[in-house]
């Protein structure tokens, strides 16, 4: 049995998750106005490119190359179609859907994971986590409010990122332990930036970017990246099970910017399910933990 994290460390992984969810809302809002200007396929390509570099080094300084066969096992061509789906109908949903409404339909991933890994990867999950996965099911419908005056299909796009980033999730857990994440990474970023340009000749649909516009890219790459590093930071530094609820807080940071930046305000079914949805991560998180405790007592 481990030690359990003093609390100066749990106090401090809750600290760099909370940064890290509010870094990523940057990003969000800067990459929702770079693509509401910019080509949704440009903008894909330039994200994707300045990122690809950072983890080529890393793999190169781990010693390890990048071109190699790995890089065509199926687990590995599985996770890449997921990154490809996840960032080509993510880019668009910021495009179109307001912040808050991405961000809501955003928290229910973990409750999808959970899904995918007892339906593909046969992991048990009991009833009390499958009525969890249900209720927040409801709750996403409540916040994209299909058939209701207010709906817009574009908001399903959010729903099919979620889809992609459960299977690149999935199929992550099939690649052999001898690849490294910056390998891994490298290749989930060239197969984007491959997106980004068959994207791009296919429409036809690019144009030069301005100083502002080149500044809003840059940022949501910075801040992405901080984001990234701040994340695997507070996993590593406190408790996962006190840790990882936090995660939740993106939704509090998107909405607020949502509000005070872009001017948006969230009707009452939205918020309404955007609380389902969380509350009912929360509940399964902690019919998770309660689930492992019972197996390491038994």
């Amino acid at each position: 049995m481990t030690e359990r994290q003093p609390r100066s460390e749990n106090l401090t992984g809750i600290l760099l998750m909370l940064a890290a969810m509010a870094l990523f809302a940057v990003e969000d809002l800067f990459l929702k106005l770079a693509a509401a200007d910019l080509p949704i396929g440009q903008v894909i390509l330039i994200s994707a490119g300045l990122g690809l570099p950072v983890f080529v080094v890393m793999a190169w300084r781990q010693g390890q190359r990048v071109l190699v066969k790995d890089a065509l096992q199926p687990a590995v061509i599985a996770r890449n179609i997921g990154e490809v789906v996840a960032a080509a109908s993510y880019v668009a949903a910021l495009a179109v859907v307001p912040l808050g409404t991405v961000a809501a339909v955003l928290q229910a991933l973990p409750l999808f994971m959970t899904m995918g890994a007892a339906l593909i990867l046969g992991e048990a999950v009991g009833w009390r986590r499958w009525t969890a996965i249900l209720v927040g099911f409801l709750g996403v419908l409540l916040v994209i409010q299909p058939g209701a005056d207010g709906f817009r299909l574009e908001a399903m796009l959010v729903l099919i990122s979620v889809a992609g980033i459960v299977l690149r999730d999935l199929a992550s857990r099939a690649i052999p332990k001898r690849v490294t994440t910056a390998q891994v990474s490298a290749w989930g970023l060239m197969s984007v930036t491959a997106l980004g340009l068959g994207m791009i000749a296919v429409s036809g649909d690019v144009r030069a970017m301005t100083g502002w516009e080149t500044l809003i890219l840059a940022g949501a790459v910075l801040f992405g990246t901080a984001g990234y590093w701040a994340i695997t930071a507070a996993t590593r530094t406190g408790e996962v099970s006190v840790v990882a609820p936090f995660r939740y807080s993106r939704l509090v940071f998107s909405m607020g910017i949502g509000v005070v930046i872009l001017g948006e305000r969230p009707d009452l079914l939205t918020l309404i399910g955007a609380a389902i949805i969380v509350g009912s991560g929360l509940y399964a998180f902690a019919r998770e933990r309660a689930w492992k405790r019972a197996s390491q007592g038994a």
